[in-house]
């Protein structure tokens, strides 16, 4: 199946549905063969046109705010679970109506709340706190959450075994597109720190970053981490990675506006990396766009820069076998993820238009925006 890009209207996210069911698949394999729960993270993909799809395939979302609980209940129904730093108490009551799961981030949370969590008569919301096992390979600070001096997690000097009554679980969060020898690495630091107040939980939340779906990734050494830990402690295991599910599924299809010369050939686009793509800059790293070379390996070397007026608005540097030209539409791949979901309107740039590809329906353009969501998040 080959999605016509040329028909595509710019700038456009475009999501392929069978690439999407390709790592669901895997994902599904893991649950069948280990018994564990695999939970989309929506930080990383809220595309909730696709959530009746995911839906098949994994037991629910997690969320890490009101807004995206909210969204996982009404467009997936199935399992919300809900993390946060810290929960806003004007929110906490409608957050309440939306989880089955809470993971509170240290123990003053969860003595804050548990009162009204154990008041509820309608529902059981089992709640956990989240560890930080002071354990992490991520070489980068701001994805690191064990870093030095780290907000997230209660570190084992700081465990509280006189206020484990009530919790139900503990979750740990320390991996960031990584493979499973991490994993298996990390886990082996949890159980000698947190083993202990294993013995008493009903679960226990491996967290994010696993890249399950990348091809390189050792699916044999995550199942191995998984049973080690629930036969050890007879636990139902959760994993809620968001990249993994879109992984290498989306596209975005931006335009060449214009062509301008200073020291080297600069290729204006309307698409733009500090509105539509921030990772680019946030990580930072250089997307791969469909018929493109590193500077000279082709003919012609351009830099494409955004629509914007940041000077460091520069999506990198490409090189091309035909020269561009104002018109041409160019492919970004792997776009599917951390991109709709942090997008933003500086400068008023729009954002662009959400597409999704299947091979019964084609392409589909889900949703465009215009000056009323600008002007909406203003005031």
């Amino acid at each position: 199946m080959t999605i016509d890009f040329q028909k595509v209207p710019t700038p456009c996210y475009v999501v392929d549905e069978e690439l999407i069911k390709r790592n669901l698949e895997i994902l599904r394999s893991v649950q069948d063969r280990t018994g564990c729960s695999i939970l989309l993270a929506l930080k990383g993909f809220s595309m909730h046109a696709l959530f009746p799809l995911i839906g098949e395939y994994l037991k629910g979302i997690t969320s890490s705010s009101l807004f995206e609980a909210r969204l996982g209940f009404e467009k997936m129904g199935k399992e919300v679970h809900a993390y946060a730093p810290a929960f806003v108490e004007e929110d906490f009551d409608e957050l309440l109506g939306y989880v089955d799961h809470l993971v509170f981030n240290s123990f003053a949370q969860w003595t804050k709340y548990k009162e009204k969590v154990n008041s509820l008569t309608d529902k059981k919301v089992e709640c956990g706190i989240r560890v930080n096992p002071q354990y992490s390979e991520i070489a980068t600070p701001i994805y690191n959450p064990c870093y030095i001096n780290s907000r997230l997690g209660v570190t084992l000097e700081n465990f509280r075994e006189d206020l484990l009554d009530g919790l139900d679980g503990l979750h740990f969060h320390t991996l960031c597109e990584q493979n499973s020898d991490t994993l298996e690495r990390t886990i082996q630091v949890v159980d000698e720190k947190f083993g202990p107040y294993l013995k008493n939980m009903k679960w226990l939340n491996f967290g994010g970053g696993h890249h399950i779906t990348r091809d390189d990734y050792d699916v044999e050494a995550l199942v191995r981490s998984i049973e080690f830990m629930r036969d050890k402690y007879d636990l139902q295991i959760y994993l809620e990675p968001g990249e993994a599910i879109a992984l290498n599924t989306g596209y975005l299809v931006g335009s060449v506006l214009d062509i301008v010369e200073n020291g080297m050939e600069i290729a204006i686009m309307d698409t733009s990396a500090a509105c539509h793509m921030p990772d680019v800059l946030e990580m930072p790293y250089r997307p791969n766009i469909i018929g493109s070379g590193q500077p000279g390996e082709y003919a012609y070397t351009y830099r494409l820069g955004g629509n914007t007026c940041l000077a460091g608005d520069i999506i990198g540097d490409y090189s091309f076998k035909e020269p561009l030209k104002p018109g041409d539409k160019l492919v970004f791949c792997d776009m599917a993820h951390y991109t709709m979901v942090k997008n933003n309107m500086f400068n008023g740039v729009n954002l662009p238009s959400i597409a999704l590809h299947s091979k019964e329906r084609g392409l589909e353009i889900l949703r465009t925006f215009g000056f009323e969501d600008y002007a909406g998040r203003l005031s």
